[in-house]
């Protein structure tokens, strides 16, 4: 599965666990096709800010898909 798939799947189900901020942001770039820089700018911030959001969110979806599935 391609790897920006598999995220969105992720997102689909771990998204109540992440904040707002990374749900927005996931959402703006991933399902809005937005760039960083473009996101960066329509909520006033700096473009490094919303990347280190973006991976944090990306990570927590992967660690989350990670403990959470070997439950199961």
């Amino acid at each position: 599965m391609e790897n920006r798939e598999y995220l969105c799947t992720l997102f689909d189900i771990y998204k109540e666990l992440l904040t707002k901020t990374e749900q927005e942001t996931f959402i703006s770039y991933y399902m809005e096709d937005l760039s960083l820089s473009e996101i960066a700018e329509n909520r006033g911030i700096s473009k490094s800010s919303v990347g280190k959001t973006l991976s944090g969110a990306e990570e927590k979806l992967k660690e989350y898909e990670s403990v959470l599935n070997k439950e199961q």
